[in-house]
């Protein structure tokens, strides 16, 4: 859970009402956490040090549990769906963060797609390393 409940909270981790957005408050965080790990424990500091390989193996495995969470009827199974999609988008911006990239240039990203049909979008891309 990121934040977690106020029993739990790291001493100076950011609330939410901290910052206006909680994703960017999130990419400082982990980014924070590569510059300066922590003398305890850190789950962000374990999955910078596995390198891209575990970060991506838990992407795979959080993607997997979205697809099977989207399925699941009802409103415990919406909720259960929102925290699956929240367990992904954290482990993709610690996989930016380890790249070096932060949660604006996703930003930048999507905004230049905004009014473009998918479509066209998709066909105008280059694909690296692809033939």
């Amino acid at each position: 859970m990121i934040g977690g409940e106020p029993s739990t909270r790291l001493p100076g981790a950011p609330t939410v009402t901290d910052q206006p957005n909680v994703l960017h408050a999130l990419s400082d965080l982990v980014a924070d956490r590569k510059a300066n790990p922590p003398a305890e424990r850190s789950y962000v500091v374990s999955l910078l040090l596995g390198g891209t390989a575990k970060i991506n193996a838990k992407i795979t495995e959080e993607a997997a549990e979205v697809v099977e969470a989207a399925d699941e009827p009802g409103v415990e199974g919406r909720a259960h769906l929102v925290r699956e999609v929240a367990d992904l988008v954290f482990h993709a911006v610690v996989l930016l963060r380890a790249r070096d990239l932060g949660w604006d240039e996703v930003e930048k990203e999507l905004a230049r797609r905004f009014g473009i049909s998918g479509i066209v979008e998709k066909e105008s891309r280059g694909r690296p390393g692809k033939a």
